[in-house]
């Protein structure tokens, strides 16, 4: 009696499972919403939320087409934050440094998490 519960369990278990996944899978490609539970995920979705500021390094560069803004934002969406060399404890802004490629170098770049806003400082 038990392993016939057990199978029906499993059953329904099973169908909830695909169910559950391809109902949360249609809903995250309509709405674009996507799960970052890592904290190098979450700055870097909380970055790519604010509008993004120059430096007059930064602008210099873009100026002279030396880097383009896709560039900063593959470092917004590809990138590896260095917590250990960040400042996360400054109020109100924190200093994050973010590494990352460009034109197969790998570079990192500093940037300024404001509350209403995003500097990116410097690219080396």
């Amino acid at each position: 009696m038990f392993i016939k519960r057990l199978g029906y369990f499993m059953v329904g278990l099973s169908i909830g499972i695909v169910f559950l996944t391809f109902f949360l899978k249609k809903k995250t490609e309509e709405t674009g919403v996507s799960f970052c539970y890592f904290p190098n995920c979450r700055v870097l979705k909380d970055l790519r939320s604010k509008p993004v500021v120059y430096s007059e390094s930064i602008s210099e560069m873009l100026q002279n087409h030396q880097l383009d803004s896709l560039a900063i934002n593959h470092f917004f969406t590809e990138g590896d934050i260095d917590f250990g060399n960040s400042n996360t404890k400054s109020t109100p802004c924190k200093t994050y440094l973010i590494e990352g490629e460009h034109d197969s170098k790998a570079m990192t770049m500093e940037v300024i998490n404001c509350p209403n806003k995003v500097k990116v400082i410097s690219l080396n």
